[in-house]
């Protein structure tokens, strides 16, 4: 259970990282100041560049370290971790998503600069 918890965290995580970008964007278009947010933008960027760095350094994710050790080698048994794990992990060469972390998080820090965060006046 607790696993299958590490995943449910791990899946959210990757939600924040591909929908927080997906969001500004979104929100810069239709006038959504809250994707200014400098607390939200930073952390986004700070959670996109961790795992780009872990790949780049080919350190696996401690997310799925931990959820691995905790299952002792066998598939996700509960409803919510066959999902999820069907959701985050895909078969590919490494490359692939070390590519896909890197663009992800350099077209986070372009954003920043497109669709600067702002503090609130006053």
């Amino acid at each position: 259970m607790i696993a299958d918890a590490i995943l449910v965290v791990h899946f959210l995580i990757v939600l924040f990282n591909v929908g927080g970008l997906v969001v500004v964007w979104i929100g810069a278009a239709f006038g959504w100041s809250w994707i200014r947010n400098p607390w939200f933008r930073y952390a986004h960027l700070g959670a996109i560049g961790f795992v780009a760095a872990e790949a780049l350094l080919g350190i696996a994710c401690p997310l799925t370290v931990w959820e691995d050790m905790l299952r002792g080698g066998v598939g996700a048994e509960s409803f919510v971790g066959r999902w999820a794990r069907w959701f985050l992990f895909y078969q590919a060469p490494g490359w692939v998503f070390t590519t896909a972390y890197v663009a992800w998080a350099l077209a986070t820090l372009a954003t920043l600069r497109f669709v600067p965060p702002r503090r609130r006046a006053g």
